[in-house]
């Protein structure tokens, strides 16, 4: 505890610092709920009291080391008063009131009172007895250490009585470097609060474990209120009720409308049965109907809101008060309808939060969960899907609809689906951490308009495909904003760079909603291939090259297609399907097939059943490693029907085997009988809900063009090409030249000058460029300024002949297509004529800014850059120098830092790539010391984010090593890390 110096001397200093409101957050818990934690200030005096008298005489006793009943007035002036600097004190809130306190105080060596330059704090922790083991202290334990690092504290020390084991365990979990010592009948605990590996991985995976179970809260509660339900059919909260009784919701259901029981008003719509729980033992579609969520006799989980804009305020209060744990808001009129929407929209965030709830929504369309124990339905699609492996979310509702149409009209069934609207609050991010470890789920689809933060995205995206694919289609990619209710940080990446960036992390990434239809659905019920050779087999010949061509254009491997002729049987087709799959010499199967033609002209009934019963028995009988089986049909509607309904008519048990290609996921034994050829009917159809997913040949996808089978098969190639590749992403190498601490003493110097601006920073000349970039190993070719033809003469006889000379100029440099650059120039007369006619056709000397460089071995012009963007962090790129490439876009991305094997690919993955491998019989270039420029580029960009921007253009690369011949640098403060820190959730407080 601090002495009364103590008190005094924070109470000297409170006066000088203001509140510090960027302290203030909103975390989720372990158990999925949120909590506010936001600095102690003199106004919580009350508060204070009133949460100690609800803490337990053990947990005082653990605190204070002896009986303590009750805070003295001193004790509470001393606890809420704080200078923000030496004396901090944090607590935890739901619903306004206290429920977890944390406090340090800055102390010397001798362990009294002290301000800056001391750098060690006593820290000490109080949690309510009903939030203990909610993660409330490991949460408070994050967000003081960053306070104590920003305010120059390095080290926290703790004394806890030995018997404190759940104190103890907060700060040996935490991951910091710590010392442990027993002193005086207590534990003495000494905590590094620089940042390890080992804290942000613990803090990472309890983000992940307490983000999870908020959304599985919200898809999986035991019981849900409908708010806004009308007394007649019709309307939104109706329709939604009516929706959860017809999918068979397994927990309770209650309607609320608050018109019920007004005297002015009849009861027309609203049944009435005798001693039933709610106001008047009323009943609406069969279920209690009340006024509130407080005249429920019974706890909710699942508020769903369905009442005007203006209302909802109201209706969130009497959810919190009565211990609601989420919404699901379908209410309109908030960010999506302009600025006073908007501010409506971070009202209701800040409402919700301050109970501890989650939101879905505003304007959102719902969520649907499959699971035969859940059965939930709390959206608006009339039609519950069917039980399967793909977890869907989106942010659009009227695309959800035909996302859920088109799924369900080919066979494919949900685990479970999400449609946020305006995602305020609950977003992609939160259900890829859902989906991550979500048994139910295989294959996650994400419809986005925005990414509210792209850092994140990527992080969880990456961590989430290294086990099952993600597959992302985002729609406002050229709108240049983000649709409106969407609030996310400004970018100035390309959409482009985005899409690369998304790859490298694994993201299967499509560009129509269909695309994301045809790649769910062969993901979810097929097996990845294990290469890229295509066995192309049917009864037509132009179909089979059609699919050949589309094979090509997509970079696969087709091998010659196998004709079956337009007579072909479905026998005929079984046993070259059969013969496909046993062929080593392919990876996946490709069937084309056209409509039987009979003697008199007609199509053949029955065909369709016939051929995907025999499909089916092939694929069931295969022998050898599992793989992909598409059909492409032209004119068969029979044949991909049939198709589609396999998951309706395989067994509802059997045995699966695993597949060693998807961690997690089960591939059917060949040996499993094979499902009937006929469509199911009513009475023999297996529920949907109980039937084994992993059973049977299941769902063969079939498209109705070639070029969309082949394009998802592609996708599931290169997703699996990236899976093998994960398993060892490379390294990032050490070099030798580098001087990281003489490159942070030039940074300083420079971002410390009077000119520099503070906030845009500055470019640096061609000398400090010259020298930064020299203490990482990168030497840049000098340049000698050449104002006029004497002094570029007396310029290449120092640089030595042959010399280039060119132009400097903005509207020149980097245009040798403009005529601004001679090259080869061997002697002084040579020298004069090319500057003669460089002044003569182009302009002043002045205006030309001519410069003379020596020449370097012949290459291949590239361009190596990296920037830094507040959206998704530093991006190293890389492409051929010229306007042709620039025009055409043909630049590669990747993160920083970069391993070894990104640089590998940063210099294969462009269009153009070919000229550097010796296209046309020209000689190979050096692409290791190209890898190793660009390794070392990620690497100065990684260690001083000061450099937000590095451009080296052009970088000659030649048989032998490389040249770089010119560079510019930008230094600026870095933008803020919304991906480093303690875990909070995004706050909506800024306007947009």
């Amino acid at each position: 505890m601090q002495s009364a110096a103590g008190q005094s001397h924070g109470q000297s200093q409170a006066s000088e610092h203001a509140y510090p409101d960027h302290w203030e957050a909103d975390v989720v818990l372990r158990d999925g709920g949120t909590a506010r934690i936001r600095p102690i200030t003199a106004d919580d005096a009350d508060r204070l009291v009133s949460f100690y008298e609800q803490v337990s005489d053990e947990s005082k006793y653990y605190r204070f080391f002896a009986p303590y009943p009750r805070l003295s007035a001193k004790d509470v002036h001393r606890f809420t008063h704080h200078d923000f600097v030496d004396r901090v004190g944090l607590a935890a809130t739901v619903g306004g009131e206290f429920i977890a306190t944390v406090r340090y105080d800055r102390i010397n060596d001798l362990g009294r009172p002290a301000s800056a330059p001391a750098d060690e704090a006593e820290v000490a922790f109080l949690v309510q007895d009903a939030h203990q083991g909610r993660g409330v202290a490991s949460a408070l334990l994050e967000h003081i250490a960053a306070v104590a690092r920003e305010r120059g504290i390095r080290r926290f020390a703790a004394e806890v009585l030995p018997a404190n084991n759940k104190m103890i365990k907060v700060f040996t979990d935490a991951g910091y470097t710590q010392k442990r010592s027993f002193e005086d009948g207590s534990v003495r605990l000494h905590l590094d609060l620089e940042p390890t590996d080992r804290a942000l991985a613990v803090q990472l995976a309890r983000e992940q474990r307490a983000e999870a179970r908020s959304v599985q809260r919200l898809l999986a509660p035991g019981s849900v209120a409908v708010i806004g339900v009308g007394r007649t059919p019709g309307g939104v909260g109706r329709t939604v009720l009516r929706n959860l009784l017809d999918a068979g919701y397994t927990g309770r259901v209650h309607a609320v409308n608050a018109a019920l029981g007004d005297p002015a008003e009849e009861t027309e719509g609203t049944e009435g049965t005798e001693g039933a729980e709610g106001s008047g033992g009323r009943r609406l579609e069969g279920v209690p109907a009340v006024r509130s969520v407080a005249d429920i006799g019974a706890p909710v989980d699942l508020a769903v809101v369905a009442v005007p804009a203006e209302r909802v305020p109201e209706v969130v209060a009497d959810c919190g008060a009565h211990g609601v744990q989420g919404l699901v808001v379908l209410s309109a009129g908030y960010a999506e309808s302009g600025p006073e929407g908007r501010e409506r929209q971070r009202a209701l965030v800040r409402q919700a939060r301050s109970y501890g709830m989650r939101i879905i929504g505003p304007n959102a369309f719902g969520i649907i969960n499959t699971a035969a124990s859940v059965r939930l339905n709390a959206s608006l699609a009339p039609q519950m899907p069917g039980t399967g492996r793909i977890g869907l979310f989106t942010q659009s509702g009227a695309i959800g609809i035909a996302l859920l149409a088109g799924l369900h009209r080919r066979g494919a069934g949900l685990s479970s689906f999400i449609s946020a609207g305006n995602r305020a609050d609950v977003s992609g991010n939160d259900l890829l951490q859902h989906w991550y470890d979500d048994p139910a789920t295989d294959v996650v689809l994400l419809y986005l308009e925005s990414i509210g933060n792209p850092r994140k995205f990527t992080r969880l995206a990456r961590r989430t495909a290294a086990v099952k694919p993600v597959v992302v289609v985002k729609g406002a990619r050229h709108s240049g904003s983000a649709p409106p209710g969407h609030r996310v940080p400004v970018t100035r990446v390309p959409h482009a760079t985005v899409s690369a960036l998304l790859r490298q992390a694994g993201v299967i990434r499509v560009d129509t909603v269909t695309e994301l239809v045809d790649a769910g659905l062969l993901l979810a019920e097929q097996p990845l291939p294990t290469g890229p050779r295509v066995a192309i087999l049917g009864n037509s010949e132009s179909l089979g090259l059609l699919t050949y061509d589309a094979c090509l254009t997509e970079g696969l491997r087709p091998l010659r297609p196998v004709d079956l002729t337009t007579g072909a049987t479905p026998a005929d087709f079984r046993t070259a399907l059969t013969a496909a799959l046993a062929d080593d010499a392919c990876d996946a199967v490709v069937v084309t097939a056209i409509p039987w033609v009979g003697e008199n002209g007609a199509t053949e009934s029955g065909d369709g059943e016939v051929l995907a019963a025999a499909l089916r028995s092939a694929v069931a009988a295969g022998p050898g490693p599992a793989k992909p089986v598409v059909v492409v049909h032209v004119e068969m509607g029979a044949l991909a029907e049939a198709l589609s309904e396999a998951t309706r008519t395989r067994p509802a048990t059997g045995r699966t085997t695993p597949d060693r290609t998807t961690p997690g996921r089960t591939t059917p034994d060949r040996t499993v009988t094979v499902a009937p050829a006929t469509p199911a009917t009513a009475e023999t159809a297996p529920d949907p809900g109980t039937a084994d997913p992993g059973a049977g040949p299941g769902v063969i996808p079939a498209y109705p063009a070639a070029e969309r089978a082949v394009r998802a098969l592609a996708e599931a190639v290169r997703y699996g090409q990236w899976r093998r590749q994960a398993a060892d992403p490379g390294r990032v190498p050490e070099f030798d030249r580098i001087d990281e601490p003489g490159a942070a003493a030039l940074i300083a110097r420079a971002l410390g000058d009077p000119a520099a601006d503070p906030r845009t920073g500055v470019t640096l000349d061609a000398d400090d460029t010259r020298a930064l970039l020299g203490r990482y190993g990168i030497e840049v070719l000098p340049t000698l300024p050449a104002p006029d033809a004497d002094t570029a003469v007396r310029a290449a006889a120092r640089l030595g002949f042959p010399v280039a000379l060119k132009t400097t100029a903005p509207h020149l440099r980097h245009r040798p297509d403009l005529g601004g650059v001679r090259l080869d120039l061997a002697t002084e007369e040579q020298l004069r004529t090319a500057y003669a006619e460089l002044t003569d056709t182009l302009g002043k000397p002045a205006e030309l800014q001519p410069v003379v460089q020596a020449m370097v071995p012949r290459g291949v012009d590239t361009v190596v850059r990296s920037a830094i963007d507040p959206g998704v962090g530093a991006v190293l790129s890389f492409g051929l120098a010229g306007a042709a490439s620039e025009l055409l876009g043909d630049m590669s991305h990747r993160l920083v830092p970069a391993t070894d094997r990104d640089a590998a690919d940063l210099v294969r993955a462009i269009r153009t790539a070919p000229l550097l491998f010796g296209w046309r019989g020209s000689a190979p270039v050096d692409t290791p010391a190209l890898e190793e420029l660009l390794l070392r580029v990620s690497r100065l960009v990684d260690d001083h984010p000061e450099v937000v921007a590095v451009s080296l253009e052009p970088v000659v690369v030649a048989q032998r090593g490389l040249s770089v011949l010119g560079a510019t640098l930008r230094l600026a403060p870095p933008p803020p890390r919304s991906d480093l820190g303690p875990r909070s959730l995004p706050s909506y407080e800024a306007t947009p």
